[in-house]
This record gives structure tokens, sequence and C-alpha cells, in this order.
């Protein structure tokens, strides 16, 4: 790659383009009048070699990508626009003559990002811009939220799981040494692994299924060991599908002797749904679940910053700047919300936009998480989940009841009773608590020990979490139930806006591409298109959605006096 600078707009182009887009306009013109160049060859230059002939300008293919989103195109579809559109012409500043490329192009374009590292380098350089120009700032007022995302895979049952991975080793085998694959299977296996392996053509009793699932266990078996014996190419244990079979083999097989077993959840059990691969296509996709759904594929997770409705222009409306997108993070589907709280305030700060309020729901917060957010400045006012307790469920003494003395280091129950034991202690996931207990003579008279405690031969005890975190939690929970928190956390709806326009304009609920890296450029990509539509919307005073309305609501009626 040789740098250029970004392209002047061609005066023939130009021209046909304003005359074209005359009365409606055209997103593509605006956003490069309002923004010119957002994007330079140079920031891609880590991914592109210094030798050999000069490409097309991976500046103007990063543009192209982000308007391909804006649109939810193909990459055939975006090639055509390229090629055939002259508003496109002239954000990318391309004569009208101009034969535009082929759309493998982009693909190539896009793996060269992923192999170097470099997907971010869509979303940063247009944040950075806007930033540049105010319409972001630090100290603010955020939100996020996460979709579900589905992998660009068939769901597989288990047993289809099984003989697609023996079909897809087979298959890279047969391209890699057809002549040794010849003589380690026979006819019999493309009968069984020649097509692909569909629920509908696999026989429906219970019994012949299982004994299907130990053909496939053993074929496989015998598969790894032929690839790992004596005779065998030594390259051959390397390929991506032959390293994925042996995974997947771990996973749902084991041998007692000769004997070859299929793993049930009771008896050596599978691994769990964040380690267990779903398919010998996408080894990073996974299977979770969510209020009731489930789901095989990943997590986004955006964040974008809340205007202040008293920074509106009184006269026009106009906000004082439009809600963009901060942050984006992309995870397997079993990676829980709380987990990537950290993650968002890491990236934030790396960016200079950390807010002094960050809006979330429930699934994103802690104990731990509202102190360490605190340390960073930052206010996260998610409602914290509900007491599971027993007491709790059953409307007994919960431990907001007990009356905490930090200096004495003791506790009192609502019946007036004092703890006789205090000890710090560590929980086995590693966090600092306190463990207090109540004498077990002191309990067992007691006229409430049932509202307090089951425990049938001890005393209650209580499991406390360091002093400065438990009043943290405690003031949290109190505040959480006045109307004025109420009333001010109805701001982090409005991040379902978001999740929509993600969803439904640049499609990405499905995933168009295989593996986390290349999900995670889809998502990166998609938000710059999101903020690159809002940043239109917001220069044109154009609303995102405009309410419908009925004909009834259109008349033009007196008000009644």
């Amino acid at each position: 790659m040789q740098p250029q600078p970004w392209p002047e707009v061609p005066a023939a182009t130009a021209r046909v383009a304003k005359s074209a887009f005359r009365r409606e306009g055209s997103l593509a013109i605006r956003i490069r009048d309002e923004l010119g160049s957002w994007y330079e060859d140079a920031d891609f230059a880590g991914a592109y070699p210094v030798r050999g002939k000069p490409g097309i300008s991976p500046a103007q293919l990063a543009v192209v990508t982000v308007l391909q989103f804006t649109g939810n195109l193909t990459d055939r579809q975006a090639a055509d626009e390229v090629r055939g559109r002259v508003d496109w012409k002239y954000c990318l500043g391309l004569e009208l003559e101009d034969e535009g490329f082929d759309a493998s192009v982009l693909t190539g374009f896009r793996e060269r990002l992923v192999d170097n590292a470099a997907e971010r380098v869509i979303f940063d350089r247009l944040l950075d811009l806007v930033k540049e120009r105010g319409l972001v700032k630090a100290g603010g007022r955020q939100r996020t939220d996460s979709t579900h995302v589905l992998a660009r895979i068939r769901d597989l049952n288990r047993l289809e799981l099984a003989g697609e991975s023996v079909r897809a080793a087979l298959e890279a085998l047969s391209a890699a040494a057809p002549g040794w694959l010849a003589t380690v299977i026979d006819a019999s296996w493309q009968r069984v692994y020649g097509q692909r392996i569909d629920n509908w053509r696999l026989p429906e009793s219970q019994t012949a299924r299982e004994e299907l699932a130990v053909q496939y266990g053993r074929d496989g078996y015998y598969l790894l060991e032929r690839v790992h014996g004596a005779g065998a190419p030594d390259w051959l244990a390397g390929l991506p599908a032959v390293q994925v079979l042996r995974r997947i083999w771990i996973q749902q097989y084991y041998r007692d002797g000769e004997k070859v077993i299929r793993r049930e959840e009771r008896e050596h059990g599978l691994p769990p749904g964040r380690n267990r691969l779903a398919s010998p296509y996408d080894l990073d996709a996974r299977y979770s679940e969510k209020h009731g759904m489930g789901w095989t594929g990943y997590k986004g997770h955006f964040t974008e910053t809340v205007s202040d409705p008293a920074d509106d222009d009184p006269d026009t409306g106009r906000a004082a700047a439009p809600n963009l997108v901060t942050d984006v993070q992309t995870t397997h589907a079993a990676v829980p919300d709380v987990a990537m709280t950290g993650p968002v305030h890491d990236n934030l700060e790396a960016a200079g936009l950390l807010p002094g309020e960050h809006d979330v729901d429930s699934g994103y917060v802690s104990a731990d998480l509202l102190m360490s957010s605190r340390l960073r400045g930052i206010t996260l006012p998610g409602p914290l989940l509900a007491d599971t307790s027993p007491q709790a469920r059953t409307g007994g003494y919960t431990q907001e009841a007990f009356a905490i003395d930090w200096d004495r280091r003791q506790a009192t129950c609502p019946e007036g009773a004092v703890s006789s034991k205090w000890k710090p202690m560590r929980q086995h996931d590693g966090k600092e608590a306190i463990s207090v207990r109540f004498a077990t003579a002191t309990c067992r008279g007691c006229p409430a020990r049932d509202k307090c405690t089951s425990a049938a031969w001890s005393g209650r005890q209580l499991f406390l979490r360091p002093r400065e975190i438990h009043q943290a939690v405690t003031a949290a929970r109190a505040g959480q139930d006045t109307r004025q928190w109420k009333d001010r956390y109805k701001a982090r709806a409005g991040v379902e806006g978001t999740m929509h326009q993600a969803t439904h304009v640049t499609g990405i609920r499905r995933a168009r591409y295989l593996g986390l890296d290349k999900t995670r450029l889809e998502h990166l990509a998609a938000a710059t298109a999101i903020n690159v539509i809002r940043l239109d919307a917001w220069y044109t005073g154009q609303p995102l959605d405009r309410t419908r309305t009925t004909h009834l609501q259109r008349l033009d009626l007196p008000r009644a006096e």
C-alpha cells in the first residue's frame, strides 16, 4: 500500500450528484459534505505490505464498509452501489467513469483487519472525529445494553454435531490428502458422510439414534487414530478440521477399553456451555439462555451517550448533540453481562470518554462493580438484583433487618439478640466477606426462629461484604426505591432504540461471518454506521424515527372551550 490523500470530489461527479439528489438529498452526499474524510490510508498501513502493485485505497474501502451497513447490504450489493450510484461516487471522490471493484475486495479488506487486530480502526476513527468536534465528551451520561446475535451456522443437536464433525474432517482430508484417505476408508463412508448430516435424514427411533451416535463415535476415533498413526503425513494432524474433531470428541465421547460411550449430563458430564463447541465450523459460538430464550452465537454490547434535554435549543428543539455509540463489545453468548461492565469502562477510559453516570440494567451491576466504578468517578445506577434468600421468599428476617455495628464487630437481630462470632473470610469465588454467627443457644429458644433460619441445630449465620461495599449496597437499594431515582432511570430505556437500530437497520441479529473476531468487526462497522445515520439526522434536523399518526390525528380540529 502506498498511502494517498483523500481525493477531492471530481467536478463532473459533484455536478451530477447534486443535480440528481437536489430534492430528497442523500446520506452519502451529506455525510461527505459534513465530515469530509475521517479515514486515511495511513490508518491501515499495518495491515498492508509496502511492496507490490498498489491496491485500492483502504480508507475508501472503510467508507464503503460503513455505507454498506447503513443499508444492510451484501458485499456484492455494496460493490454494485459503488459502481452504479453517483452519490456513493461523490462520497468516495470517484470519477463518474470509475468501474469500481469486485465484491471479493471487501472480503480481503476485512480479513486484513482481522489478521492484524485492526478491527477497531473502523469505529475509533469516526469516534475521534466527533470527539474533536465536541459532540462526545467525558463526564456525561451514557447507557449500555446487550442483544443476542445468532451465529452463521445451523443449530445442531448432539447427534448432528457428531456426524457433521466427522464429515467436516473427511472433507478436509479428501481435499488435502485424497490418496492417503482412499487407503484408510472404503465406500461405506461415502454413503454415511457423503451428504450434509440433517436431522430429517436420521432415524426416528431412539434406539436407532443411540446406535448411530455410537457409530459416529467409533468412526471419529478410528479417523483420529489413522491420522496420528504410522504412515500418515505428519501435517495431517494439524489440519484445522482434524483438530476440531479431536476437541469435539473429548467433549462428547470417552472410551472404556474398546467400548465407545457418549457422555451424558449426569455421568462423565458434558463441559459447561461456555466451553462446549456447538459447531465444527464456528468454534467461538456458544449456546446460552436469557429470559427464557436460548440461542447459539454471540452477544453484542453497545454503549451510547445520553443527551440532556436541558441542553436542547429552546427555539428549534434541536438536541445539543446526537446520541452516539461510544463503545462496542462482542462476546460469545455464554459470557454474562456483569463480566463486561469493567471492559466497557476500560475502553471508555482509553478513549477519554469515561461517563459520570452509566445507566445499565441489573445484569451489569454487582456490589463490587459499584465500588470499582465509584473509584473511577462513575455512578452506576442500575438496579441491584433482588434478594433471593429463603427469608426474602417467605417474608422472614432478611439481612437488612439486622443492625450491624462495624466498630464493635457485631450484629443485632430484630429480636434484640447479639451475634457471638465475627470472622473475616474469603468466599469460594475469592471475594472478601465476613461470617457473622449467632449462638445456637440464643436462637434455639427464639419465638421468631421460623422467620429467621431453617437450620436444625445451629443459629442464624450472616455473610457480609466488607464495610464499604455493604454500605454502598444498602444505600443503593434504598435509593432505587425512591420516585426521583425511578424517574431519572427511565432514560436507560432509550438504549432499546439502539438495539432495534443495530438489529433491524444494520442487520446484526444474525452474524454475517464465522468466528468471534469477524463478528466483532461486523459489530464495530454496524456501530459506525449507526453513528453516521445519527449524525446525518442531527445535521439535517430530522428525527430518527417519526411517530406514526392516523388520519384522524392529522385533522386540524378546533380546541374545545
